[in-house]
């Protein structure tokens, strides 16, 4: 049920046990170029770092690199995570399938070539953009209605009719693998940019986010190493899941000095459906939530009321820590302002 490449979706193969997955907050990325703000490794930054980072929550705006926009260097012929080799021509009329593969391509500089998006793309920039998927599905007739010059998907995109659709038209499809935990970011963002025919810029991006990731993980406060579950709930679908290793949310936590209670407790999949004797075995000191998963189960007190919560320590404190839908499992630009919001938040005693 881990949704690595399509927030608020598990991959396809795991589509019938939750509806989406991504946990993430709205807020504009740090700093531009190689320089960014908050770069700050000291320690004692981490909640000016978090604070900035929670300025812009409304806005969830992107911040592009510095300079002028890169200048797409064509033709390029790139590996696709389906296995075939595509040839880019053209990069004029762009268009992400995926809300974390849209947010690279901004960040790159290329957001005015992108013509459209899917549902995943929640950031500002993306908003007004025509929407080429129906429910979670990619609508070939809506993409194709676009003209695009090149799709970037990922292997979670679909339907297979769909892509094949597209690709039959003529239309270069780039397949990349999902992300799903930190070590994905820099090799995603690589992929898309050389795709694009902007390798430097993917460079500098790489640097940029590097360096933010690197201040975000000093700043957790020495010797403090809370156990934290990460919940995936839809109270109107009876969707209650705990996730374990490889959920996404897991690499978030141990970044951010924390121990995902899923994996300590032995949990073995990305997710597994939540029951007391989990949770009670789990012990978890925090639990972090999707905002609008807390939503649907009536808030604190009616996550209080799911068997097993209360009896946890995280329950008996309401040591709840929800984030917005639209970032964290994107594993994009944005990722190291996440770690500086866990770090900040669950560290708190």
């Amino acid at each position: 049920m881990r949704a690595p490449g399509r927030p608020h979706r598990p991959p396809r193969r795991w589509a019938a046990a939750a509806l989406a997955l991504v946990v993430a907050l709205a807020t504009a990325a740090c700093g531009g170029g190689s320089g960014s703000a908050g770069t700050d490794s000291s320690p004692a930054s981490a909640s000016e770092r978090a604070a900035a980072a929670q300025k812009q929550p409304a806005g969830n705006s992107l911040v592009p690199l510095e300079g002028e926009p890169p200048t797409p260097e064509l033709p390029v012929t790139v590996d696709s995570s389906d296995g075939r080799k595509v040839t880019v021509r053209d990069a004029s009329r762009i268009l992400p399938l995926n809300g974390g593969v849209a947010e690279i391509v901004f960040t790159l500089g290329l957001g005015d070539r992108v013509v459209g998006r899917d549902i995943t793309a929640t950031f500002e920039e993306a908003k007004d953009l025509p929407l080429v998927t129906k429910a979670h599905d990619v609508s070939a007739e809506s993409v194709l209605s676009l003209r695009p010059t090149v799709v970037l998907a990922d292997t979670d995109t679909g339907p297979q009719e769909a892509i094949d659709q597209i690709r039959d038209a003529g239309i270069p499809v780039v397949v990349l693998d999902p992300a799903t935990e930190l070590a994905d970011v820099s090799a995603r963002t690589t992929r898309i940019a050389e795709a694009l025919g902007v390798p430097e810029a993917g460079e500098a991006l790489n640097s940029r986010i590097g360096k933010d990731l690197a201040a975000a993980r000093a700043a957790v406060p020495e010797g403090s190493r809370p156990t934290v579950a990460f919940l995936y709930m839809r109270g109107s679908a009876a969707v209650y899941l705990m996730g374990g290793k490889g959920s996404g949310a897991d690499s978030l936590i141990e970044a951010a000095g924390a121990v995902d209670a899923g994996v300590a407790s032995g949990l073995d999949k990305p997710f597994t459906p939540l029951t007391s004797e989990a949770l009670v075995k789990a012990q978890p000191e925090v639990i972090l939530m999707m905002s609008k998963g807390l939503e649907s189960v009536g808030g604190i007190d009616g996550l209080l009321d799911v068997p097993g919560i209360r009896e946890t320590p995280a329950g008996m404190n309401r040591r709840i820590v929800t984030l917005e839908d639209g970032v964290l499992l994107s594993f994009g630009p944005r990722t190291p302002l996440v770690i500086d919001i866990l770090v900040d938040r669950v560290h708190r005693g």
